[in-house]
């Protein structure tokens, strides 16, 4: 279902770098641009201490640091055999699941914090995230230096302009965004400014994943009469599920595809298989002397018995330990732990509901049918997950695959997909967009009156009911690239420098209602997703006379233009000026996110 991708038309050579930190694993593709060439997608596939396992795609999301604080082994280099020795004798704190921090602090995610390990000591997750980041990068150009013909001249010639994207769960939005762009920065790779800041792009891991799964085994009817296909992207943290339709262009144009419901994100990846794991094996060793043991006994469980598990019907086996460990009271026998299939069966149970769940309500809302589900992300190898998904779903008359090569691979090899070919020409928005607000005050409308309490003057003499929420875009709403929403305001004061630098908040109600309009109405369910500030000085302001006659006031009119099609927000203020449109850009600042308290 590929399109032929054209020569490369830019001036001069480029590198576009994709960063997949995931959870567990990371991995990382790139291209290199030649005017006239067309672009390759490839993989670093070789990595320090990686060398023995030939094609190696991606490596763990590891850090260890000494108790300075400084890096000691990274990725590959922090599970070579005699690492866990040396970090007992040196005190080395381990890093993982890092990226989870990053997360939204939202009710569906909170329930997590207890359950991943904590940050080290005097670091964020920007310190960690970018030290991962410039790991990374030495990592790519070690390899692409080593593999390419001239590669040390290659790798000269395009330093310096280096693009990058990248990855991020379907549930990040702004706040995160800024987090990841600013540890690119502490990391060295993009300078700290707008020059700099451009040449980062972000992508969901949801549309990565389509664009790895257009190359790479897309059903070869999966979208015929215009249905939807359902990308679930299984990885270490998160269940990523998105849903997209196919338009064939005119007159041999590539074809384009359509996001037809909101993008869902789940914490419900491999690593709580693990984590249920743990909890259950620490009640079934009981007693035992082997309880000290069971960190040990769970990462042998995930090396091993959790990427193999595929019956429930077969005794499953943890080998941990020696020939001389044994333990018949927890059916531990020659340092293998034996577990009964159904019993680990439990342990995947959580993410095969969270995937057949989200597809059953991804094709109840979603604008066109779905008939297929593809697949994805290093937890889609697991056989038990996916025969388990197929079966449930098959009930549902859907269609479950996976692509034959590399289905680790998605993100990184998608995410330089998304920036050559940008397949993706709409997107549905997750929750209702929309801003607080005044209105005039009107003795006729009830939800007025109920009110009334609350109302103002203002500079005007005109009276006033606050948070009135003004819908900017409505949730599941299918928005196409380049499509604008604005929203007019007028600001009313009878100092002038009131109101030449002014701040508006852009809110998400996350409910159910269709059409919210009130704060007082589910003020829980509303979150601020930033904060725009605008420099207004520059619009020629006159003064107006007040109601009743009475004294002057100063009004500036003007729109609040926002871009949401993207998978980055951009927002502008535009204003009339002599009979003509004029534009500036506003600066979106993203508020951090709720405490974990």
């Amino acid at each position: 279902m590929s399109d032929i991708r054209q020569p490369y038309v830019g001036p001069r050579r480029r590198l576009v770098l994709a960063f997949d930190v995931g959870t567990t694993y990371s991995g990382i593709s790139y291209s290199i641009l030649d005017p006239g060439h067309v672009p390759e997608i490839k993989g670093v596939t070789r990595f320090p201490a990686h060398e023995q396992i030939s094609g190696a795609s991606k490596i763990p999301t590891i850090i260890y640091y000494d108790k300075g604080g400084n890096v000691c082994a990274v990725g590959a280099e922090a599970m070579r055999e005699g690492i866990y020795e040396q970090a007992e004798d040196e005190d080395w704190v381990k890093s993982e699941w890092f990226k989870l921090h990053i997360r939204p602090k939202t009710d569906s995610s909170r329930q997590i914090t207890a359950q991943i390990p904590p940050l080290p000591l005097n670091k964020s997750v920007i310190d960690v995230m970018a030290d991962f980041l410039g790991y990374l990068f030495k990592c790519a150009s070690t390899f692409i230096q080593d593999t390419h013909a001239n590669g040390r001249d290659l790798w000269e010639s395009v330093q310096g302009e280096i693009d990058f994207v990248l990855s991020h769960p379907n549930g990040w939005e702004g706040f995160q965004q800024t987090q990841m762009r600013e540890a690119i920065v502490k990391a060295g790779l993009i300078e700290d400014t707008r020059k700099g800041h451009s040449r980062v792009s972000f992508v969901t891991e949801g549309e990565a994943s389509l664009h790895f799964s257009i190359d790479n085994g897309l059903p070869a009817r999966a979208m015929d009469k215009g249905d939807g296909v359902a990308i679930v992207d299984a990885g270490g943290g998160t269940i990523d599920v998105s849903v997209y339709s196919r338009y064939q262009g005119n007159d041999g144009e590539p074809a384009t595809f359509k996001e037809i419901a909101p993008p869902q994100c789940h914490f419900q990846g491999s690593v709580f298989v693990s984590i249920h794991a743990k909890v259950f094996l620490e009640a079934f060793l009981g007693e035992s002397d082997f309880l000290e043991d069971l960190d040990h006994i769970v990462r042998c469980f995930d090396k091993t018995t959790k990427v193999r598990f595929s019956s429930d019907k077969q005794p499953q086996y943890i080998k941990f330990g020696s020939t001389r460990d044994n333990d018949a009271s927890c059916s531990i026998r020659f340092g293998q732990l034996k577990l009964a299939g159904e019993d680990v069966a439990t342990f995947f149970e959580g993410s095969v509901k969270c995937i057949v769940e989200a597809v059953q309500e991804m094709k109840r809302i979603s604008h066109k049918p779905i008939r297929h589900v593809v697949l994805v992300g290093g937890f889609a190898a697991n056989d038990w997950l996916f025969n388990r998904v197929e079966a449930q779903l098959k009930e549902a008359e859907i269609v479950v695959s996976r692509p034959e090569n590399h289905v680790n691979k998605a993100v990184s090899d998608g995410a330089i997909s998304f920036y050559l070919d940008h397949k993706v020409t709409s997107r549905v928005a997750k929750f209702t967009y929309g801003q607080f607000r005044t209105a005039f005050y009107d003795e006729a409308d009830p939800e007025h009156r109920a009110r009334r309490g609350k109302t103002f003057m203002c500079a005007s003499g005109e009276k006033l009911v606050p948070d009135f929420f003004a819908i900017l875009l409505s949730k599941n709403t299918q928005v196409k690239e380049g499509k604008e929403f604005r929203q007019g305001f007028g600001l009313r004061s009878e100092n002038k420098s009131d109101i030449q630098h002014v701040s508006s908040s852009v809110w998400a109600y996350r409910g159910k209602n269709l059409n919210p309009r009130w704060k007082d109405v589910d003020p829980d369910l509303y979150t601020k997703l930033c904060s725009i500030e605008m420099d207004l000085s520059h619009i020629p302001l006159t003064p107006r006379a007040k109601a009743g006659g009475v004294g002057l006031f100063y009004y500036l009119g003007y729109d609040l233009v926002l871009s949401l099609s993207s998978v980055e927000m951009t927002a502008q203020i535009a204003w009339e000026e002599n009979g003509f449109e004029k534009r500036s850009p506003a600066k979106i600042i993203y508020d951090p996110d709720i405490t974990e308290d």
